[in-house]
């Protein structure tokens, strides 16, 4: 009689994760439903956000209540989420590999040992800390002296010439967010790492491979599954990272970036920023705009998630 009990629980309490995702989605559909009708899917190509004349009076249109002059586009806030997202993970994963590595295979355990607790703190600090220290060190660093001699000695590439800018922009974003996911990778494929089989290391060294080799052949196909799902959580903090972006990202509204150090805005970031404002619309369709944007950045997160799925099988299958 226990058991059925204990089997019922433990599926009652699998099934609050898939459920609350449900009931989230649900949520936000519902909420922002009025808008999802009034902006048609326009809403997602083009750059045309503007709140409105919100000291006017409300006016009707396509059966709605809205603020004069009021439009809702956030094609700018797609680019800029899934770009600065991209650019990180790009310089993030060999990052977090080749720590990893060092850590794991590269130095002694006395020596690994407090550096690898060094990374996992890395991994805990709040991300308005890591804000704050875009904002204070890296944006004057990069605006002053980086970007300027960047945009000089490769304009010859295609987005990284043009204007440096002031340091806010794509690139300070992406350097942000690839400090704050390194720590993530790096101590999940550390500890992978070291709960590998050291028969199979052993055997790729009788062989005579190096420990490079050995990790590059032997020990990191072992770890493809690691590797990817590690990596869609990465993606997933970098995706929806709120206010680290905004301190360092510049903030853009309706343009997208002609190089690597334009300013841009981040869905997570744009409804942090302009909350307060929508608040103000007594139309509730600004708040509905938003929420219909955290419903795409959801949409976006969740895809990720299933292609991810969709290549594991696939190289199952293989």
């Amino acid at each position: 009689m226990k058991f059925p009990i204990f089997r019922s629980s433990l599926v009652a309490m699998a099934s609050l994760l898939p459920l609350s995702l449900l009931a989230l989605i649900t949520f936000l559909t519902i909420y922002s439903w009025p808008a999802i009708q009034y902006n048609q899917f326009h809403f997602l190509w083009t750059n045309d956000w503007d709140l409105g004349n919100l000291y006017g009076d409300p006016v009707m249109e396509h059966g709605f209540q809205v603020m004069p002059h009021a439009r809702y586009g956030i094609w700018f806030l797609i680019v800029g989420t899934v770009a600065s997202s991209f650019i990180a993970m790009v310089l993030a994963l060999p990052l977090a590999i080749g720590a990893a590595v060092l850590l794991a295979e590269g130095m002694r355990k006395s020596r690994a040992a407090p550096l690898s607790l060094f990374v996992d703190l890395l991994a805990s600090i709040p991300s308005v800390v890591y804000g704050l220290w875009g904002y204070a060190v890296l944006v004057p660093l990069l605006g002053q002296h980086v970007y300027p001699a960047m945009a000089h000695a490769l304009s010859f590439v295609p987005f990284f010439g043009g204007a440096p800018g002031s340091g806010y922009g794509l690139l300070t974003a992406s350097l942000v967010l690839t400090i704050m996911i390194v720590p993530l990778i790096s101590a999940t494929l550390r500890e992978s790492i070291n709960m590998t089989d050291p028969a199979l290391k052993e055997a790729g060294r009788s062989l005579g491979l190096s420990r490079l080799e050995v990790f590059w052949h032997v020990v990191l196909p072992k770890l493809r599954t690691v590797v990817i799902g590690v990596s869609i959580l990465a993606l997933g903090r970098a995706l929806g990272e709120t206010m680290a972006v905004l301190m360092v990202s510049g903030n853009a509204l309706n343009y997208l970036p002609n190089n690597i150090y334009t300013p841009i805005s981040s869905m997570a970031a744009f409804i942090a920023s302009q909350l307060d404002s929508a608040l103000q619309d007594p139309t509730n369709m600004a708040v509905q705009a938003l929420s219909e944007i955290a419903l795409v950045l959801l949409l976006i997160a969740v895809a990720v998630n299933v292609i991810a799925r969709l290549i594991l099988w696939m190289a199952r299958v293989r």
